[in-house]
């Protein structure tokens, strides 16, 4: 009824033919540029690009983490569920501490989020890590909080918070306040949960 691309192999070609001929790579290494592709590829907007940060060795430092069996924080289900197991390395675990014991009831108490909150229960496996944030302004809020007392920091932080209501403030509060942690974060309101995941997938192994 419908002619369409059936090949999945010749879908996945044709997408990143387009993403190359449609994003603005200019300025990028040929390792954040390769991210960058994979990023795009998730969300099919190639504008984003231009709004796209690295901060230290990134790459180099989210690769030798995750070979190395490091741990993948994430900030919510969504996130760690578009994780590819397969891609990962070394059987990385996978974390999200969201819905653990007592999160809600430390939220209620501390008047913040869930998403906070579930930050704490990381310090155990912080350091060294590979943290994905994906939703939550408040979670990357309370990572940079945490880093400042002390903790870690990660091996790389990808800060993709998404939504009206601190993102864009907490995205350029990493930028500005790294805490020696490298990063991958892009400016502005936009990410999600998707960009988050495909960011530890590059890394991991080169998929989206």
């Amino acid at each position: 009824m419908f002619d369409y691309i059936r090949d999945p192999a010749e879908i996945y070609r044709k997408s990143f033919e387009v993403v190359r001929a449609e994003t603005d790579l200019s300025g990028f290494s040929p390792d954040e540029e390769a991210l960058a592709v994979h990023l795009v590829h998730a969300c099919a907007m190639p504008d984003m690009a231009g709004d796209l940060v690295f901060g230290g060795e990134a790459i180099t430092s989210g690769r030798r983490a995750l070979q190395a069996g490091a741990a993948v924080l994430t900030d919510v289900e969504m996130v760690r569920h578009g994780i590819i197991r397969t891609r990962l390395p070394a059987e990385n675990p996978v974390l999200c501490t969201l819905h653990d014991e007592g999160v809600r009831e430390r939220a209620e108490y501390q008047g913040t989020t869930r998403s906070a909150a579930a930050v704490d229960l990381w310090s155990g496996e912080l350091a060294g890590a590979v943290v994905a944030i994906g939703n939550a302004p408040t979670a990357l809020f309370r990572l940079l909080e945490l880093m400042a007392e002390g903790a870690g920091p990660p091996a790389l932080i990808c800060g993709f918070p998404v939504g009206f209501i601190g993102a864009a403030e907490s995205k350029d509060a990493l930028i500005e306040n790294t805490r020696n942690a490298p990063f991958i974060t892009l400016r502005g309101r936009r990410g999600g949960s998707a960009m988050a995941a495909a960011a530890v997938n590059a890394l991991a192994g080169g998929g989206s």
